[in-house]
């Protein structure tokens, strides 16, 4: 017999009933169901998304195995995962319909589309596929993932959707037209090049120029597509391919981060740290003088980290400047034991030494003996 939702400790009637619909109707299927799938659904947010799932598979768990040495573990991380999943459901309870205030660390669940209906930025890996803009790599670099995002400041998301963002509330979803000017810019003739042929091979390393090629133009660090190649020459266009365009968005505010760890671990992910990684850089917080000191991890020691130390300590300094006056990197260099020679090895130089003292001996005893012999010799003449 399968397991109902509601055996699950903590899950309220309302977030079953948005499973159910959604044609999740057993724990079974609710544990063996990807988080990007529940985020599909309204009210659902990645950290609660998460931790349901977990739930569900624990309970699935105890359910079908016999009792075991792990038993009272898992009673243990049942309790754990009982009380994140409370503490996700108040938290959403008593943030729901608030508005959201500048500063405020959040992340917002987006998908964007052209005015012909083309999608380019969804908020989960399944959307993606959906979309056919599905691409493994980036996968791999969270571009399928909601986006965190600073209320009121600059830097994250274009000028429009910061707009717009500054106000809504928490858990509300809406949907907008945003403007060229305030999206990705009006279309710059300024910006399309025409190069030669031979002179462009030269500078894409002798390989000939292919249409819809990405170039990266050296010394500017321009990014670029070539367009066209008409005429002997090569048109590349370094506008934003989304520029001149009216785009199309789906909005909603999914979380809020409100622990101090929590916040500086995004704006470390935010600067190109991958999160399984995030929990390496060790962080200890001198609340007194509003230092935060940062143990630099033994993998990234020997990583060019210039531009991700300067820009992570502006950041923490600029949206976190009432706890974070001082930002220090510690990198610890312990000493490389020398190398212990095997055992054969050690053996071996005994013996070549023994031997070299044995030979030194013998030349020794051989003068001793010529020089005896040469003195009885004079003695004889005499």
């Amino acid at each position: 017999m399968s397991l109902r939702l509601e055996d699950i400790k903590g899950l309220e009637k309302k977030t079953i009933d948005s499973l159910k619909s959604a044609g999740i109707d057993t724990v079974e299927k609710l544990a063996n169901t990807e988080t990007e799938k529940l985020l599909e659904i309204k009210g659902i947010g990645e950290s609660s998304a998460k931790i349901y799932i977990e739930s569900a598979k624990e309970l699935l768990n105890k359910h079908e195995g016999a009792e075991s040495p792990q038993a009272e573990e898992k009673t243990e991380e049942e309790a754990i995962i009982e009380d994140e999943l409370k503490k996700a459901e108040e938290k959403k309870e008593r943030l729901k319909g608030k508005p959201v205030q500048e500063g405020d660390f959040i992340l917002v669940r987006i998908t964007g589309k052209t005015q012909k209906g083309k999608v380019f930025q969804v908020s989960s890996i399944e959307d993606a596929k959906k979309a056919g803009i599905y691409d493994e790599e980036k996968a791999k670099q969270g571009y399928y993932s909601p986006e965190f995002v600073i209320v009121g400041k600059p830097g994250f998301l274009n000028e429009g959707l910061t707009e717009v963002i500054e106000k809504m509330n928490y858990f509300e979803k809406k949907s907008v037209r945003i403007p060229p000017n305030k999206a990705f810019g009006k279309r710059d003739p300024q910006k399309i090049e025409r190069i030669g042929i031979a002179k462009f091979k030269r500078m894409n390393e002798g390989k000939n120029p292919q249409i819809g090629q990405e170039f990266v133009k050296k010394g500017t660090g321009q990014r670029g597509v070539i367009t066209n190649i008409t005429q002997g020459k090569v048109i590349i266009d370094y506008n934003h391919p989304l520029a001149g365009q009216h785009l199309d968005y789906n909005i909603e505010i999914i979380d809020k981060f409100e622990d101090f760890e929590e916040k500086i671990h995004q704006l470390m992910f935010s600067k190109g740290i991958p999160k399984e990684n995030i929990s390496d850089f060790k962080l200890n917080y001198l609340k007194e003088k509003k230092t935060l000191e940062i143990t630099i991890p033994k993998m990234f020691l020997f990583q060019n980290l210039t531009y991700f130390k300067f820009a992570l300590a502006m950041d923490l300094q600029t949206h976190m400047e009432d706890e974070i006056d001082t930002v220090k990197f510690i990198e610890i260099y312990e000493k490389i034991p020398a190398p212990v020679p095997p055992e054969e090895s050690v053996k071996k130089k005994l013996e070549e030494y023994s031997k070299k003292q044995e030979e030194k001996q013998e030349e020794k005893q051989e003068e001793k003996d010529s020089a005896s012999a040469e003195t009885s010799t004079v003695k004889e003449n005499e």
